[in-house]
């Protein structure tokens, strides 16, 4: 019985064509691949045959036939050799630059391909068969150069044509046509693979020569009709088999299938698949693994994992896999590694689809492994590792470590470089707690972390940090330095100030103290932001000397002002009534190359309205357009403010006039405190020039002494406990 067998050479394995025992017991063949990456056939026939329309007979002959197969330009595939489901399988490794390699346990589908109804009887009769010289050098002597022969047949178009070249050669092995056949659509001359079939026909047809059409012809046909993509002319192959009345056998069905794959039908090659026991054909290993890819093409997971259940069932049942040949207990191992790579190809196409909803990418992904663990099939560590790879978007987090987690599970090592990604991706979605998580693991479990690692976790503590210095929740801050400390993770002045600031806005003057000792003792130098945050809380907490000696200190530290410390002072200094000292600070800014802003003398007149100083609050604001500063809604709100507690409503009527002709949106307050003020000292003015009373005004910031609302924003787990002041100060300043 014909069978494609595949032999191993020391460059890649290789198909031919191949008789059943009868003629494999005479013959020696081998592929070897050479370097301008060409199959070349040798082929050492001890016995030569005759062969006729009805019965094939082989008869010794002491003579050797020598072979030697054309070019195809075939690609070097994986020991999946010619097989085409694995083969493509190993082509869709290639997804957005991934490219995954096979081990030696490939799935040998091809030893299975060809399993024929031609017999073939061997006889030890002697016979003659003569032998033809070529007088153009293609036979010499009792050797055919095959090679040359398909050569001269590589650019043919007709039956004709063919026949000239091979009329007066000397008749081959059907092998040998098969193969050409194939070697034609593996070079995508479709036209000279259909004129050698026509021109077989023709001498089946007259009786000449003993090879007649048959099912291996057909199926290199097909193959060759698949290699090319010329799926036009498969109708027409298929219906010259009816009318020849060649039975289609499993390589047809198995062919068929893989052109419906290529040609996006996938469904019609599932229901091929279905036919064949119909047909009382029974599916061979390669068949299984073409249905298989089928599915991988669909992208349908759940399919294919329910395809192969059923075929296990079988397998354990005893219901496939009892043909000897085919070798089911070699090469169903090799089919549960192919479906667990199709789930893995699909779980990845799912990943990168931006397209796809990412609710269902997650439930599907989640809904598959489960699946996966049900059939007791598992990826290994390395496909679940590819898989975190392709989790890149935020909601992908949820995948991300549910593929952590299993591979923890799996009580192997894990790649430092993918746990890196996760956390990147953890804090890509808000999830620095989980961030964190993996770090303590990299600490407690391992591989050690490296500076990637560092960097990562030390960013997503800033961007917490950052929310709590935004929000002031300073005791959040405070926790979130310990915690890095308690990780080995050294903050920098950043993070310090990060918290510094958050205290300086929640008027935590104490704290404020205590962190920036903290910070000293931790050798780390305070910066310009530092001494600012640390002035600011101060200045809250109306400790006006000590906020002067900070000022001094910082001076005396090298430490150059920056607009925010010298605008403190300002505040501090109007606060105190020390005009003399303000104006010499705005004086010494402008000498040192700060220039003053509208921040800096809205300080200074909201200090002025806070202290009931309405005149010199009026004062300064005439020395805003001295300095060719234009006043903004802070600037008129304030100082209108002022102006109406210290009696004066007539003055803060005109301001809200000029503030509203000059298109600014002055907030609810300075107008209660216009009327207020009017009403108070029985003022006159005209309601229509103030206009409306304008809409509550929602405030930016908010300073929260709860931590419940942060504890949602930062996605960081509730304390019961009560914030304990000591967690301020270290723990070498608590053991002092």
């Amino acid at each position: 019985m014909p069978y494609l067998n595949v032999w191993s050479s020391r460059s890649s394995s290789s198909m031919l064509p191949h008789m059943d025992s009868e003629l494999a017991s005479s013959s020696n063949s081998v592929f070897t691949w050479r370097r301008t990456e060409s199959w070349v056939l040798a082929c050492n026939l001890s016995h030569s045959f005759r062969y006729t329309r009805n019965k094939t007979k082989f008869r010794k002959q002491d003579c050797c036939l020598s072979t030697e197969f054309f070019p195809f330009r075939c690609e070097k595939k994986d020991s999946f050799g010619p097989c085409f489901a694995l083969t493509h399988a190993s082509e869709e490794q290639a997804i957005d630059g991934d490219v995954i390699k096979h081990n030696s346990q490939s799935f040998h589908c091809v030893q299975l391909e060809e399993k024929g109804v031609l017999t073939h009887i061997y006889d030890d009769d002697d016979g003659d068969v003569g032998n033809e010289e070529d007088e153009a050098g293609r036979v010499k002597g009792d050797k055919v150069d095959v090679r040359a022969l398909a050569q001269s047949l590589h650019f043919v178009k007709t039956a004709d044509e063919v026949d000239e070249v091979l009329k007066d050669k000397v008749e081959l092995p059907l092998q040998v046509y098969s193969s050409t056949i194939r070697g034609f659509g593996k070079d995508k001359k479709l036209n000279s693979a259909m004129a050698l079939v026509e021109w077989l026909r023709r001498r089946s047809k007259d009786n000449i020569g003993s090879i007649s059409l048959n099912v291996f012809i057909y199926n290199s046909l097909l193959g060759a009709i698949k290699e090319a993509g010329k799926y036009d002319f498969v109708d027409k192959v298929m219906d010259d088999m009816v009318s020849e009345g060649v039975h289609p056998n499993v390589v047809t069905y198995n062919t068929l299938m893989r052109i419906y794959i290529e040609q996006g039908r996938e469904l019609e090659a599932l229901d091929l698949f279905k036919e064949m026991p119909k047909k009382k054909l029974y599916p061979s290993p390669a068949s299984y693994s073409t249905a298989l890819f089928a599915y991988r093409r669909l992208e349908d997971g759940f399919g294919a994992i329910t395809f192969f259940l059923e075929a296990r069932e079988k397998y354990q049942n005893g219901e496939i896999g009892n043909i000897v040949e085919e070798n089911w207990e070699y090469e169903f191992p090799k089919l549960e590694n192919f479906i667990i790579r199709i789930c893995y190809q699909v779980m990845r196409q799912w990943l990168v689809k931006s397209e796809s909803s990412s609710t269902d990418v997650r439930t599907n992904i989640l809904k598959l492994l489960t699946d996966m663990d049900k059939a007791k099939i598992q990826p290994s560590r390395a496909e679940y590792e590819r898989l975190v790879w392709a989790c890149t978007r935020e909601e992908h987090h949820v995948v991300a470590k549910e593929l952590y987690n299993r591979i923890r599970e799996m009580d192997t090592e894990i790649s430092l470089s993918v746990c890196n990604h996760i956390i990147w991706l953890m804090g890509k979605a808000k999830k620095w707690w989980a961030a964190l998580e993996i770090y303590e693991d990299l600490l407690d479990k391992g591989p050690k972390p490296n500076n990637m690692s560092y960097e990562l976790i030390v960013s997503h503590f800033n961007i917490l940090l950052s929310a709590a210095r935004k929000r002031g929740i300073w005791r959040w801050g405070v926790r979130l330095l310990n915690k890095m400390e308690e990780k080995g993770l050294k903050p920098s002045s950043r993070e310090w100030n990060s918290v510094l600031v958050a205290c300086s806005k929640a008027s935590e003057t104490s704290a404020a103290v205590q962190i920036f000792r903290r910070m000293v003792e931790k050798g780390e130098k305070p910066t310009v932001i530092s001494y600012g945050a640390l002035l600011s809380a101060l200045e809250k907490g109306k400790l006006y000397d000590e906020a002067l000696q900070v000022w001094k200190h910082m001076i005396k530290m090298g430490i150059e002002p920056n607009l925010y410390a010298y605008t403190i002072m300002a505040s501090i200094y109007t606060a105190q009534g020390k005009f003399n000292i303000v104006d010499s600070i705005i004086k010494e800014m402008v000498s040192s190359g700060v220039e003053p802003t509208v921040v800096t003398f809205n300080a200074i007149i909201s200090g002025c309205a806070r202290n009931g100083m309405g005149s010199v609050a009026y004062e300064w604001f005439q020395r805003i357009k001295t300095q060719n500063i234009t006043p903004n809604e802070v600037s008129y709100e304030m100082l209108i403010e002022a102006l109406a507690n210290d009696g004066k409503p007539r003055l803060a009527y005109e301001l809200y006039a000029r503030a509203i002709n000059e298109g600014l949106s002055l907030s609810t307050k300075a107008y209660d405190a216009v009327i207020s003020s009017t009403h108070a000292y029985g003022a006159t003015i005209d309601l229509n020039v103030l206009g409306q009373r304008p809409p509550e005004k929602k405030k930016r910031v908010q300073i929260r002494k709860s931590l419940s609302e942060f504890c949602n924003i930062a996605d960081v787990p509730r304390r019961s406990r009560p914030f304990d002041r000591e967690e301020i100060f270290t723990a070498q300043t608590k053991g002092t």
